[in-house]
């Protein structure tokens, strides 16, 4: 069987449909940690260049900020593969 005859067969459209779901669900889960990672290591910066003496604190509680943003990134993935595994 030809790959064009796969595609269209309701199998290959629910595997077509399941690698697209993979892939959205994935790539826009990672959009808003991305930005909010930027913006706390940004701010971060400006703290530490505004009080030179408050780095370690201020490290310390970005590391924690970064951890926590990152793992809502893990969550996506870890949907994105329920919908691909599962649905």
């Amino acid at each position: 069987m030809a790959l064009s005859e796969i595609a269209l067969t309701d199998q290959g459209m629910v595997a077509a449909a399941k690698a697209i779901a993979l892939g959205l669900g994935t790539g826009f889960g990672a959009i808003g940690p991305g930005v909010g990672v930027g913006y706390l290591i940004g701010k971060t910066i400006e703290g530490v260049s505004r009080q030179p003496e408050m780095r370690s604190d201020l490290q310390g509680m970005m590391f924690l900020g970064l951890a926590l943003t990152e793992a809502i990134t893990f969550y996506a993935l870890l949907m994105s593969f329920v919908a691909f595994f599962i649905a």
